[in-house]
């Protein structure tokens, strides 16, 4: 028996170009299940808007389908749709009451003004906005105008719930605050969620899956710590946190000569002389306080940024350079590459 529930938000090869073709998303494949948080990043341009606006039905597929809820709506118009959107402007209407402001999915519905107001009070309550139904939004800091646009985008019960960079606007202390009460509020209403983000911290926090985006396709589709412990590319281990990628060429079963020296790695089956990247995550690597062992490297600092517990630091080694994160306040002349921290990625 398959206990996972069906899809709220299924894009089967869904594909738009913008005039040219040049740009757009093409063949996204992607599943959002009821009460799943999928956080979607990528660089500048990438389309992480375009397939957010291709959900929601502001863009038509120029080929595959788009399913809600188990029906097709490829061809079905934005309204139609049902889905809950909360853009980076909250677009709240300034003339009218919170509330109204709330309720306004629901009169465009045509639903009754005592049912409209009852509903938009008890989404207010959920937000954490209670007894503010009656401010106008300019009277709201801006953490409590997001909570205005989140409970609109809710209070119809849409079939998902669609954000784009909700949270760029809002200072870093509401910001992490607000985070977590998306996070709340989505997985109490049991709604999938597409959430777009330029900020890698609050995709790695946020994010029940991290989708990635380059050039308009899909790279890399897992949960958080998957991503960051065994991303698909080099592409991705150097967008997704801090990376050292390091080219290299096969020496042994288990080592490979690179500018910095010969590094043992993990067991292989690469043939001598194989062109390789490898992948060593900057808090993988140690000070150390001996100047020879295995993959123990001679170092030159030549930046060190001081961040209170730790310090980010890059450091001459060999003939290339290395990034380490650590918290030691000690002076550092030589560093310990474990042997376990060396991936090999993708040369493609």
């Amino acid at each position: 028996m398959n206990n996972n529930p069906a899809p709220s938000v299924h894009l089967e090869n869904a594909t738009f170009s913008y005039p040219g073709g040049k740009a757009g998303v093409f063949d996204i494949t992607l599943d959002i299940a009821p009460g799943e948080l999928i956080v979607c990043i990528g660089p500048s341009g990438c389309g992480k808007t375009t397939l957010l606006k291709l959900i929601a039905g502001f863009f038509p597929c120029t080929s595959g389908r788009v399913y809600l809820g188990g029906e097709d709506v490829t061809l079905a118009s934005v309204r139609s749709r049902q889905c809950g959107i909360v853009f980076q402007s909250y677009a709240l209407f300034p003339h009218m009451r919170v509330w109204e402001n709330v309720a306004y999915p629901l009169r465009v519905r045509d639903i009754a003004v005592a049912e409209r107001r009852r509903r938009a009070d008890a989404m207010l309550d959920m937000v954490g906005l209670g007894g503010f139904g009656e401010r106008l939004p300019a009277e709201l800091s801006g953490g409590q105008q997001q909570r205005v646009a989140l409970a609109r985008a809710l209070v119809f019960k849409p079939r998902a719930l669609l954000l784009d960079e909700p949270l760029s606007a809002l200072d870093a202390a509401t910001r992490v605050t607000m985070r977590d009460e998306i996070r709340r509020i989505q997985k109490q209403q049991n709604i999938a969620a597409l959430l777009i983000t330029h900020d890698q911290d609050e995709a790695l926090s946020l994010a029940d899956r991290i989708a990635v985006l380059r050039d308009g396709r899909l790279v890399q589709v897992a949960p958080p710590q998957e991503l960051y412990d065994r991303p698909a590319d080099a592409f991705v281990a150097s967008f997704v946190g801090r990376a050292n990628l390091i080219d290299g060429r096969v020496a042994a079963p288990d080592a490979v000569d690179t500018p910095l020296g010969r590094i043992a790695t993990p067991a292989h089956a690469l043939a001598m002389g194989t062109l390789v990247r490898l992948l060593v995550r900057p808090e993988k690597i140690e000070p150390a306080r001996t100047a020879t062992g295995e993959n123990i490297f001679a170092a030159t600092v030549v930046h060190d940024r001081f961040f209170g517990a730790s310090r980010e630091i890059e450091l001459a080694v060999g003939q290339g350079m290395l990034k380490i994160d650590t918290t030691t306040r000690e002076a550092i002349a030589h560093i310990h590459v474990p042997r376990q921290a060396v991936q090999f990625l993708p040369t493609h």
